[in-house]
């Protein structure tokens, strides 16, 4: 899914992880280890990466999906149709903040009530996690979900407030990290 939430915005280019490279890492029949054609080793690391980073010891990030039972599906048992990645923000004037990271619904699932209900979900999460809002990016020409936000009463802090969101590459980290 998260392939084809960057096929959606147009920025395939920018994805390092694929479904290609997760299926092309096979378990070895020998002690656990892992084969990975060498093309794919880049690829299959960071989807060890994205693992490690959500499901690891302390997790960056966490998601929740909806899934369709196996009578809609004839594949596997259950398919995920759509998920949200978040994670958890602080604000030392606002206090705690959920930021949703990504979100996405399969397009033959849309309007179907699979996107309310997740972001139901995430609201809920919030609330009990004391957040004062949620946060999140959507780009300007995505005015379907732009409406679906909106209706929910989300507000666009770049035309109320102003704010402007930059960003600092790692080559530009590095090069500070390592100024004396």
């Amino acid at each position: 899914l998260f392939q084809e939430l960057a096929k959606y915005e147009d920025m395939e280019d920018q994805v390092v992880l694929t479904e290609k490279g997760r299926e092309g890492a096979r378990a070895h029949p020998v002690g656990g280890r892992v084969t990975v054609p060498v093309a794919q080793v880049r690829v299959y690391s960071a989807f060890l990466e994205l693992l490690e980073d959500g499901f690891g010891e302390h997790p960056f990030y966490h998601c929740l999906v909806a899934e369709v039972p196996k009578d809609q599906w004839s594949s596997e048992e259950t398919c995920v149709v759509g998920f949200a990645m978040y994670y958890f923000t602080y604000d030392p004037w606002i206090g705690k903040l959920l930021y949703l990271e990504d979100f996405y619904v399969m397009a033959e699932y849309r309007g179907l009530g699979i996107g309310s209900e997740i972001l139901k979900n995430l609201s809920q999460v919030a609330v009990k996690c004391r957040c004062s809002s949620m946060h999140f990016l959507v780009a300007e020409w995505n005015e379907p979900s732009i409406r679906f936000y909106k209706r929910r009463g989300a507000s666009d802090l770049s035309t109320e407030e102003g704010w402007r969101l930059f960003k600092i590459d790692k080559k530009y980290l590095l090069k500070m990290a390592a100024e004396e």
